[in-house]
């Protein structure tokens, strides 16, 4: 692929859309040995990766930087989550012309487990497998693989569908997801949000005067490349701002500390489903339709796994002597009716969604990422519990206290 000019990554230029990104078509299903049936999706466009746009602003100023060419892992995370509610909405499609009842569900719990690293060159084969048929608490199993060659579209972007047909590696992922019918709340207690416990902060500048998300936000690298802090980059479907919080962090244990991150959608999102999860295109793959509640869940999973990790390091003091940082599980727990957590498409300042990120553990090479995802109103939407590694590069001295 070309590579983009630095300018655009200083100025964001071309981002996809969420629905874009997250593009799928459906592939035949199978069946597996117990009769079930699987569901079967295929990735259309390239994924994210973690400070690959900060080469051109490197290459700009002579300065020798490579990246990483690992894909990010929010987006299989978030695709994969996505592939299971299209998976449980035909099922349901199904039972409901069968004369069944029509109840709204959505997302209620995503529990992911990172076995691979995805490769950025070539697409996601989902498999979707119903785990639990319970009327109120179905549960389904997603796995997701990807070819052992890159896609046949040299550019390794906009997978043709007959990238389908070549041979598999390993799982790279799996994930259970649960969902859980729309209910009426006879109680409703959180604490209070960030907007109210952080208003003096907050209210210091408007969202879009924040730096943006780093590209990767590790302190060793954003202080060698000239212009990292502040170069918006090309992270898909959300614009996404941090928020300065080195004065409240000063001085805190390491547990005490928080970081907030204000985000809302690049372009909207249909908060509704069409007609039809899959339409039929031009060569015969169902393009599915990425949309309604489960959507905008999958945005706020997408979201919540940037930089956690690496944020963790830069509060441990790895920010210069960074080795490495990967997600080994992920849970995403969902608090609220799902259509509650749909984020509306606005420019206004009122409009941003929070993440709360603390980091209450590290140990044995690992560390934990705990988030809760605030709406612009204030209310606790869901919850992300992530464990991942996350080291330095070896000191002297330094004694192994175990091996992964």
């Amino acid at each position: 692929m070309t590579l983009p000019s630095a300018e655009q990554v200083r100025t964001g230029y071309g981002r996809l859309t969420y629905q874009e990104a997250m593009s799928l078509i459906s592939l035949p299903s199978k069946i597996a040995d117990d009769g079930k049936t699987i569901r079967r999706y295929m990735s259309r466009r390239g994924v994210w990766i973690t400070g690959d746009e900060l080469v051109p602003l490197a290459k700009e100023h002579g300065i020798d930087y490579n990246s990483g060419k690992s894909a990010y892992g929010g987006h299989v995370y978030s695709q994969a989550s996505y592939a299971a509610s299209l998976a449980f909405r035909a099922g349901q499609k199904a039972v409901n012309n069968n004369g069944g009842q029509d109840k709204k569900f959505g997302i209620h719990t995503i529990h992911g487990f990172f076995s691979e690293a995805g490769r950025a060159d070539r697409p996601f084969i989902y498999e979707v497998t119903n785990l639990a048929s319970n009327a109120l608490f179905p549960n389904f199993l997603v796995t997701a693989r990807q070819p052992t060659s890159p896609s046949t579209n040299p550019e390794g972007d906009r997978y043709p569908k007959a990238d389908a047909g070549l041979p598999l590696g390993p799982v790279c992922f799996s994930a259970i997801v649960s969902f859980r019918p729309s209910g009426i709340s006879q109680l409703d207690v959180q604490e209070p949000s960030p907007q109210v416990r952080f208003a003096d902060i907050l209210s210091s500048r408007r969202p879009m005067e924040w730096d943006p998300a780093p590209l990767t936000d590790i302190d060793g690298v954003l202080a060698l490349i000239p212009g990292a802090r502040t170069a918006v980059g090309f992270f898909p479907g959300l614009e996404m701002r941090k928020v300065d919080m080195a004065a409240y962090n000063a001085g805190r244990p390491f547990h005490e500390k928080r970081e907030l991150i204000l985000y809302r959608l690049l372009a909207p999102l249909p908060a509704t489903y069409s007609g039809s999860p899959e339409d039929r295109d031009e060569d015969g793959g169902g393009k599915c339709a990425i949309d309604g509640p489960d959507a905008h869940i999958c945005a706020h999973t997408y979201e919540a796994d940037r930089n956690g990790l690496l944020m963790i390091g830069n509060h441990a003091g790895f920010g210069y002597e960074f080795a490495r940082a990967a997600s080994l599980s992920y849970s995403f727990v969902v608090h609220v009716n799902a259509e509650d957590a749909v984020i509306t498409y606005s420019e206004a300042d009122d409009q941003w969604w929070v993440q709360e990120a603390c980091f209450p553990r590290l140990e044995a090479g690992r560390g934990i990422v705990h988030s809760k995802i605030w709406s612009s109103r204030g209310v606790h939407v869901a919850s992300e519990y992530q464990d991942g590694i996350i080291r330095r590069t070896p000191r002297r001295g330094d004694e192994e206290k175990g091996k992964l």
